[in-house]
């Protein structure tokens, strides 16, 4: 794991923050080299496939025209839901590394039996709770926003 690169997704997972939308934050490295970084933009463009994994995806498929991102590692704040985790696993994402783990512990399940699977495309090499006091502190400013409402 490169905490640069974290720290980068983090970032954008600040940046998510600030647009009220849920702090999760994404950047996609090849050979050393961000190919692609984004976070949340569901509230945006009022679309519930917006999640930052998704945008991330397609992104870094364009600037490598291919949707095959083999060696390619994935840095994410927040662990990724199903629909992402599938999305990852069918762009043949090498590494995940991931700040927190989802509060839903079936998530937990779901996604890891979403990446070990190796029976059409290669497993998913997941690594959860690397940047855990930075994303539970914004992941909680965003709710706490949102009870006040």
């Amino acid at each position: 794991m490169n905490s640069k690169y974290m720290a980068m997704a983090y970032n954008e997972a600040l940046m998510a923050l600030k647009d009220n939308e849920v702090p999760v934050g994404v950047v996609i490295v090849k050979n050393d080299c961000v190919i692609a970084s984004t976070h949340n933009l569901k509230e945006h463009f009022n679309c519930s496939i917006y999640h930052a994994e998704i945008l991330a995806i397609i992104e870094a498929s364009r600037k490598i025209s291919n949707w095959r991102l083999s060696d390619c590692d994935m840095y994410v704040t927040l662990e990724p839901c199903p629909m992402c985790a599938s999305a990852i696993k069918q762009a043949r994402i090498k590494n995940v590394y991931c700040g927190l783990a989802n509060s839903d512990l079936k998530n937990g399940e779901i996604i890891k039996s979403i990446f070990q699977s190796n029976d059409i495309n290669p497993k998913v090499n997941f690594y959860n709770n690397l940047y855990v006091e930075e994303v539970k502190k914004i992941m909680q400013q965003f709710f706490d926003e949102k009870r006040k409402i």
